[in-house]
């Protein structure tokens, strides 16, 4: 339940999002950059620039406010005097395209990421950053600390240390224009207390909170990028909410208020940008592997719920053996709390990461950087993820021996073309299609490390590298080698897809030789119209997603395989690759660039998500589904890997959920979501979108209002397999 006085603020804050407003924080930036600070060293001007167009935003103030600070992205003010010394994206382009020369082909093609449209660049962000050390000591704790580093450091460090203290004062700045605005607004308890923090510790829940909101949408300012987040919020505030609560000047229910708050102005400032994920992770285990669920936990999975609001993504972390009462808590989000539930299970994801080099005490601080993507709180750089491949895509043209079936045309920057008629064997058949995933791959990881080079001169991001470990204490910035891990990964899009059809290709021509290659090829060519019986037959072979032990062991060969393809790639820093496995909005666009598939698809047939089966594929029920799901060894997936779970909506209850969550995690699976809405309504939705305005849904990894979704992600969603009686 909700308080009246929140109740009255949803309305104001929904009423303000809805405001126009401008911004004009690029212009600042580009225009201080060449007019203020045109002559200085380029870190300083960069750092100054940086500090200007933060301290010089616009104030939205009101006297009915319990936390002070509010930022908005949309509407900026167009760049008229552009600093082209603070673009890290065209020169790294150049740079890649010209290493790449087949570069405009492979990404045409989905076969590499496409990261960027040479303005902007979408593989920045999705981490999470160690706030608590603004919480614990205030900015000048964190300013002293610099100050005391820069006694004995390099020339290079010390500009690092210049940079992070000028941002830390505008931080402050911003922070301080609210008081006297709120003093004359006569809220004088808000104005005494941001006039405490976050300059100094925080001592009581509502500072740590405020402490928190202010640095976050400073920081998310200066990186204003998808998927950066909160992380473990719960974790981080309940010291200051225990100690409250142990002296008796806060109850539990005044707690939830000032959630309820904090939710409504993240969703405030997010309104637009349903796809824009920043997300709160609940729930989960310490540094001792001992579970640290708290009376936090539970207020803010149920404050997101009550509020029914897209933003922030709250997403509940699964330790081992976890209680009754908390499998109960994932069942009612995920029944009643508007699709948006995401469950990840600690185990699992600590153990992929353990295996693939990251300390154990440090994989228990995991995170997800947005939809889904793992991360370590405050120890990542912020190139975690970069974009997809179409793996199915890939295979295509590995049967055809290049042919893309729906442009008929030979697509040269596709190396292994062999073709699957000159193929004697499936052993070399699939190693030499291994060879050519490995190498697109690493070409797309490639491409990261370009643009991070760039990212480091160009965009140091001196505010967050003050809440990334390492950075202060050897002086360089997260993506110059502050920070302790520079792992980064992308999608391989369709993995399921990819599996059932080498499978029927391994099943069909070279086991049970049901056909010749070239009629398989003809087939394709023809989407099967005139070989409906050699479709029947190929339907027929078993897929990932019957429970079928031979198939099962297939899959997680495959998928394990396309996992070690990243994990054999090394950073320009050292760190390593990580398959990132989910789907996101993509589904609709990977599919419709596949032609027929030797599984039996016909052309355009919507790709599995994660490492779901196939809708198609999944005939026997959910039970037989999991299990297949949940025979795959997920240690290889240190970058996360998503299922997708939808229900009938008069079939599913929360007992039923509790118990399939209870199965998923007990054989080990990673990340759990699902929608639980009638279709009947997705399918009124599209006809009567005035109606259905707040219709939530799963889409992938982040939920959204159904009637703001493209016709063919609607469509894509409607179509899904439901699972029920």
């Amino acid at each position: 339940m909700i308080s009246k006085r929140i109740k009255i603020l949803q309305e104001k804050c929904l009423a303000f999002a809805k405001e126009e407003k401008k911004s004009h924080f690029e212009y600042d930036y580009h225009y201080s950059a060449n007019n203020f600070y045109s002559n200085l060293p380029h870190f300083e001007k960069i750092s100054k620039a940086m500090s200007y167009a933060i301290s010089n935003q616009d104030v939205w103030a009101f006297d009915y406010d319990m936390i002070g600070g509010r930022i908005f992205y949309n509407n900026e003010k167009e760049v008229t005097n552009y600093c082209p010394e603070l673009d890290y994206i065209s020169e790294a382009l150049m740079k890649i395209k010209n290493d790449i020369p087949d570069y405009e082909e492979l990404t045409h093609n989905q076969l590499i990421s496409e990261i960027t449209d040479g303005k902007s660049l979408w593989c920045n962000g999705h981490i999470s950053w160690n706030y608590e050390l603004i919480l614990k000591y205030g900015v000048v704790g964190l300013k002293s600390k610099i100050l005391n580093n820069m006694s004995f450091c390099d020339q290079k460090a010390n500009e690092f240390y210049q940079g992070t203290i000028c941002l830390l004062d505008s931080l402050l700045e911003f922070n301080n224009k609210h008081i006297k605005i709120y003093e004359d607004l006569g809220n004088y308890e808000l104005a005494e207390r941001m006039r405490k923090v976050p300059m100094y510790p925080s001592e009581t829940f509502i500072e740590a909170v405020q402490a928190f909101y202010m640095q976050h949408i400073v920081v998310m300012r200066e990186n204003p990028f998808g998927g950066n987040s909160p992380g473990r919020l719960d974790y981080y505030l309940w010291p200051y909410l225990k100690k409250d609560l142990d002296v008796g000047i806060i109850t539990l229910k005044e707690a939830k208020e000032i959630i309820d708050e904090l939710f409504l102005r993240i969703d405030e400032r997010l309104y637009d940008y349903d796809s824009w994920s920043e997300t709160i992770m609940v729930g989960g285990s310490n540094e001792l592997g001992e579970s640290c669920v708290n009376p936090l936990t539970y207020i803010m999975v149920e404050s997101i719920m009550d509020l029914n609001i897209i933003h922030p993504s709250v997403y509940i972390r699964l330790p081992k053996n976890p209680s009754s009462e908390l499998i109960d808590l994932c069942s009612k989000y995920m029944i009643s709390g508007s699709n948006r539930a995401q469950i990840l299970y600690d185990p699992s994801i600590i153990d992929a990461l353990v295996k693939n080099g990251i300390d154990i005490s440090d994989a228990k601080d995991y995170v997800c950087g947005g939809c889904m993507e793992i991360g370590i709180q405050g120890k990542n750089s912020d190139f975690l993820y970069g974009g997809w491949q179409n793996t199915a895509k890939m295979l295509e043209l590995m049967i055809t021996g290049g042919l893309c079936l729906k442009k008929k045309e030979k697509i040269k920057a596709f190396k292994a073309d062999k073709g699957l008629v000159n193929y004697s064997s499936f052993e070399e058949f699939y190693n030499d299609f291994m060879l050519e995933a490995k190498r697109l791959i690493h070409l797309s990881l490639y491409e990261m490390d370009v643009f991070n080079e760039l990212a480091a001169v160009n965009r140091p991001s001196f505010l967050l590298s003050t809440m990334i470990d390492n950075c202060i204490d050897i002086g360089r910035n997260l993506n110059d080698g502050g920070a302790k891990y520079h792992d980064y990964g992308s999608t391989p899009m369709a993995l399921p897809d990819v599996v059932d059809s080498l499978y029927a290709i391994k099943w069909a021509i070279f086991d049970k030789k049901i056909c010749s290659s070239n009629e398989l090829i003809e087939a394709l060519k023809n989407n099967f119209i005139g070989y409906e019986k050699l479709q029947n037959k190929l339907k027929s072979i078993p897929k990932y997603g019957m429970d079928d032990g031979e198939v099962d062991e297939f899959a997680n060969k495959v998928m394990s395989d396309f996992a070690n393809i990243y994990h054999t790639y090394k950073t320009r820093l050292g760190g390593r690759g990580r398959p990132v496995i989910l789907t996101f909005i993509h589904a609709p666009a990977a599919s419709m660039n596949l032609g027929a598939t030797p599984s039996g698809k016909n052309a355009n047939s919507i790709i599995a998500h994660g490492v779901t089966p196939n809708s198609s594929s999944m005939t026997e029920g959910i039970t037989a589904a999991l299990n297949s799901c949940c025979k795959l060894q997920f240690s290889n997936f240190s970058g996360g890997a998503s299922t997708m779970w939808d229900f009938e909506s008069e079939w599913v209850s929360e007992e039923i959920v509790s118990a399939i969550i209870k199965t998923f995690i007990d054989n080990g699976g990673q990340i759990f979501q699902g929608n639980t809405t009638c279709v009947s309504d997705l399918v009124n939705a599209k006809k009567n979108p005035s109606k259905y305005e707040h219709l939530f849904v799963r889409v992938g990894g982040y939920s959204a209002r159904f009637i703001n979704l493209s016709p063919s992600l609607q469509d894509e969603i409607i179509n899904r397999k439901r699972h029920g009686c």
